[in-house]
């Protein structure tokens, strides 16, 4: 099979390698769609934290926002898995640690990250295999498209969630990427009024498009008071910040993630009596999001700029745009093998 191999920052071959065969508990999937994300790009660079903490290294397959169709059913696998449509989760726990057992694979201290950690193959490759367990079977309505777009709605509802809005209660996100532009869409179908606040021209007019009417810059943000702040930036002074903006009572939600160090005082926390949370994984939240996404209430598919062979997948993730591409912030790759 092909697959798009990092094998170092900034260098990678699109190889031909061994197909994978289907392991006791382990399926084999045909990937039909993969979505390119920030953490591959981190990785592309070399300035991902995992490569200097010793937990991935070179040459490694990325890919961890998938959907495709299992082909194949390892021992002691259902085999009505094969010929469905699925998606899996990122997050592969040890299974009997003290926090799996509990249910918190997402946090084990030895979980492996498809894509990502722990040298798990990810699906920038015609086919994937992954444990059973991590499966997550997609309606009918929800294709391929949306499929590799459940991942990171799956964060980003957590976030949405964790926020804990009320009908027309205010949130205000902080970033109008994938991810906060995913939280402001789970938001708004929960009856929050959405502001977005960013830094180019380009993203916030793709987040007016979407019809979020409210948006912002740092320096534009007008004097409201909004019940819940969601930080879904890369930036290390937007976490104080939106402590800052949240009003008292509130919730403040952090899923984005600074190269840096970021500080919040801790005296504003309990003086303004707000609960802070922390979202790391979209585990809990994937068959939510599927569900959303089947009955309509989310439509995610409008991120989508633009869809690339294997072979394009290095200059997306130095940072170019496919000619043609639209306005959206999200790339997906499709890597089957091109039609002759």
């Amino acid at each position: 099979m092909r697959a798009f191999v990092l094998t170092a920052p900034g260098a990678y071959e699109v190889q031909d390698l061994p197909a994978p065969v289907a392991g006791p508990g382990d399926v084999v999937v045909d990937v039909e769609r993969v979505g390119v994300c920030g953490t591959d790009m981190e990785f592309f660079t070399g300035t991902m934290a995992y490569l200097h903490q010793g937990h991935s290294a070179y040459p490694m397959r990325l890919g961890h926002e998938w959907a495709g169709r299992v082909s194949a059913a390892g021992d002691g696998v259902d085999p009505g898995w094969v010929g469905r449509r699925v998606m899996g989760d990122t997050m592969l726990g040890c299974g009997d640690c003290r926090r799996c057992l509990r249910g918190d694979q997402h946090v084990c201290e030895r979980r492996e990250e498809v894509g990502i950690r722990g040298g798990r193959a990810g699906a920038l490759a015609e086919r994937l295999a992954v444990p059973a367990s991590s499966l997550h079977a997609l309606p009918d309505s929800v294709d391929a498209v949306l499929g590799a777009l459940v991942e990171p709605g799956g964060n980003a509802l957590r976030a949405a969630q964790a926020a804990a809005t009320r009908p027309r209660d205010r949130a205000l996100v902080l970033g109008p990427g994938t991810i906060g532009v995913l939280v402001a869409l789970f938001l708004r179908a929960a009856g929050t009024e959405v502001h977005l606040m960013g830094r180019t021209a380009d993203s916030l007019a793709f987040a007016r498009g979407l019809g979020f009417a409210h948006t912002w810059t740092e320096d534009s943000l007008p004097d409201l008071p909004f019940d819940a702040v969601v930080d879904a930036t890369n930036a290390a002074h937007l976490p104080g910040s939106a402590l800052e903006l949240v009003e008292p009572g509130g919730r403040v939600v952090y899923i984005g993630l600074a190269a840096g160090p970021s500080r919040i005082d801790t005296r504003a926390l309990v003086l303004k009596d707000v609960t802070a949370v922390g979202i790391l994984s979209a585990s809990p939240g994937l068959d939510a999001t599927i569900r959303a996404y089947a009955a309509g209430t989310v439509d995610p598919r409008p991120l989508v700029a633009a869809t690339v062979a294997l072979d394009e997948v290095g200059p997306v993730l130095a940072g170019e745009r496919p000619a043609g591409a639209g306005a959206g912030p999200k790339i997906h790759v499709t890597p089957a093998r091109p039609a002759r």
